[in-house]
C-alpha cells in the first residue's frame, strides 16, 4: 500500500505546497465547484474537472476513500434569464445542461461524485435559510433594500484565501453586481429580494433567493460537514467567491470552513484566451463531433501541471490520440504475446512505479508522472521485441495498467475512432490486424490494398514503431 504522508499538495490558504493531511486516515471529504448551468461546459471547464478526477483518483491510489460532493449552479442571474428566454421553468431548463454534463464527463471517464446538489433541491435551500439565520443572530449580516448582506468589514479574516486588499475587494463587489442597497459596496448578498420574473423562496426574513455564495456553503456543510478536507475549483473562484464562502461558513459555524484549497489555472485555446467572440470556444461535444477521441481530450487536458496554464491546440489533440494509441497498441499486443504465461515484473517497473508515484506526491505533478509512463511504454516493447521477453512486457503492461487508474486515459475504449464509438468497429479492428500480418510476412500488395480501401472510406491509418492507429480524415 502506498504511504499516504508522502503526498504534498499545494494549499490555496497559505499559497504553500504542504503535506495533506486529512481529518480521517482513512477519509477524504471533497467539494468541488460544478458548473453553472445555464449552457454547455466548455473544455476550460474540462480541464479544471479532469484535474480534479485525477486528484480523486490519486487519492484512491493512495488508499483513502474519497466522498466527493459536486454541485450544480442552477439559480441565478444567468440560469434564470435563460428559462426566462426559453419560455421554460428554471429546473426543466437547467436539466438539460446537467444531463449534458454527465454525457461529456463520462465520455471523458471522469469518476461520478458520491453527491451531485442542485442549489435549488428543498433540502439545500433549507439550510441555506438556516444559514442566514445564523448569520443575522450573530450580527454579521444585515436587510437592506429587501435584500440580506454580509457585513465584510466584521470578519477579521476576510481576504486570507485570496489576499486580496481593500481595492481588490471593491472590485470583486463589482463582479457581484446586483443592483440592490447595501451599506459597503465590498459587502455582499446572500439572499436577494424578489423581482418580476425570478423564483421566490420563503423565508422568516422575508421572500427572496439565495445568493451565489450562499449556495456552497450551505450544501458544503451540510454534506461534508464543517472543516471538510478539500475544496476545489478553477483559479477564476478564488475571489471573491470562495473568498465568500469561507467568510459566511466560518462566521456561521465559528470553525474552519475547509482544510485544503486546490485550484486549477486557466486553458488557452492556440495561445489566447478562450471566449466565444474569438469561436476558440469549444465543448467536449463539439470536438468528439470532430472525430477526436475522448481519450486523447482527457490525456491533452491532463498533460500539464495544473497550476500552469494549458495550451490546447487541435494539433495537441492529435499528438495526443497518437502517444494514446501507442500505449494501447502495447496493452493490446503484450496481452497477446503474454497469454498463458503470466507477468513477470522487472524490477525497473517497480522502480518506474515509484519514481511515477514520487511525481504525483510532488504537488499532483502530472506532466512528470506522465513521463514515467512513456519511460515504461518504451521498456515494454523492448522486452516484447526480445526473444522470451512476453512475461516482462507483461510485467511493463501491468505497471501501465497501475499507473492508468491515476490518469484514466489509457484503454478508454477505441483510442482513436468517430465520435460516440463506444468501442472500435470488430470490421476495422480485423482489417487492422489482417494488413498488420501481410506486413509482417512482406505482402506489401494486400498491406496497401486494406490501407487503401479504408482511405476511400476516410480512414486514414498510421504507423509506428509500436503499431497501427487510425482516424478520421479532417475534410
Amino acid at each position: 500500500m502506498p504511504d499516504k504522508t508522502t503526498f504534498r499538495l499545494r494549499n490555496t490558504l497559505g499559497g504553500r505546497v504542504e503535506p495533506f493531511q486529512p481529518k480521517s486516515a482513512d477519509e477524504v471529504r471533497m467539494y468541488t465547484c460544478g458548473l453553472t448551468v445555464y449552457a454547455r461546459g466548455h473544455i476550460g471547464n474540462f480541464r479544471t474537472f479532469v484535474a480534479q478526477d485525477i486528484l480523486r483518483r490519486y487519492l484512491g491510489f493512495k488508499g483513502y476513500r474519497v466522498l466527493q460532493a459536486m454541485n450544480f449552479t442552477d439559480v441565478d442571474d444567468k440560469t434564470i434569464r435563460g428559462a426566462n428566454e426559453a419560455g421554460k421553468p428554471l429546473r426543466d431548463y437547467t436539466t438539460r445542461y446537467i444531463e449534458e454534463f454527465f454525457d461529456d464527463a463520462d465520455a471523458l471517464a471522469i469518476e461520478r461524485a458520491e453527491h451531485y446538489p442542485r442549489a435549488t433541491d428543498p433540502e439545500y435551500v433549507e439550510a441555506m435559510i438556516r444559514l442566514v439565520e445564523r448569520l443575522l443572530e450573530n450580527g454579521i449580516a444585515y436587510e437592506a433594500g429587501g435584500s440580506i448582506y454580509f457585513r465584510v468589514t466584521d470578519f477579521p479574516g476576510y481576504g486570507q484565501l485570496s489576499g486580496a486588499a481593500a481595492s481588490d475587494r471593491l472590485a470583486g463587489a463589482r463582479v457581484d453586481s446586483d443592483e440592490y442597497d447595501k451599506e459597503d459596496a465590498q459587502d455582499f448578498v446572500l439572499w436577494k429580494g424578489p423581482r418580476p420574473g425570478e423564483p421566490v423562496w420563503e423565508a422568516p426574513f422575508g421572500p427572496g433567493r439565495p445568493g451565489w455564495h450562499l449556495e456552497c456553503s450551505a450544501m458544503g456543510l451540510e454534506l461534508l460537514g464543517s472543516g471538510f478536507d478539500l475544496h476545489c475549483g478553477g483559479v477564476d473562484l478564488v475571489f471573491p467567491h470562495h473568498e465568500n464562502e469561507i467568510a459566511q461558513s466560518e462566521a456561521a459555524t465559528g470553525e474552519t470552513f475547509v482544510r485544503h484549497w486546490f485550484h486549477c489555472e486557466h486553458l488557452l485555446v492556440d495561445g489566447r484566451k478562450m471566449s466565444k467572440s474569438l469561436g476558440n470556444q469549444f465543448t467536449v461535444r463539439e470536438l468528439l463531433d470532430e472525430g477526436f477521441a475522448p481519450a486523447a481530450i482527457r490525456h491533452l487536458l491532463a498533460s500539464v501541471h495544473y497550476r500552469q496554464q494549458l495550451n490546447f491546440t487541435k494539433a495537441g489533440l492529435r499528438q495526443a490520440e497518437v502517444a494514446i494509441g501507442r500505449v494501447d497498441e502495447f496493452l493490446r499486443r503484450s496481452d497477446e504475446a503474454a497469454s498463458g504465461t503470466g507477468a513477470a515484473a522487472p524490477a525497473e517497473a517497480a522502480a518506474a512505479l515509484v519514481r511515477f508515484e514520487e511525481a504525483l506526491d510532488d504537488d499532483l505533478n502530472t506532466s512528470k508522472a506522465l513521463a514515467e509512463v512513456f519511460i515504461a511504454l518504451k521498456e515494454g516493447n523492448r522486452a516484447l521485441h526480445s526473444s522470451g521477453g512476453a512475461a516482462e512486457a507483461a510485467g511493463w503492461a501491468a505497471t501501465i495498467r497501475r499507473m492508468n487508474s491515476v490518469f484514466g486515459s489509457f484503454e478508454m475504449s477505441s483510442g482513436r475512432g468517430a465520435a460516440g464509438d463506444a468501442e472500435e468497429p470488430p470490421e476495422l479492428v480485423a482489417l487492422i490486424r489482417e494488413r498488420q500480418e501481410a506486413r509482417e510476412r512482406r505482402d506489401f500488395a494486400r498491406a496497401d490494398e486494406i490501407r487503401d480501401g479504408l482511405a476511400a472510406r476516410g480512414i486514414l491509418l498510421e504507423d509506428s514503431s509500436s503499431g497501427t492507429i487510425w482516424r478520421r480524415r479532417e475534410d
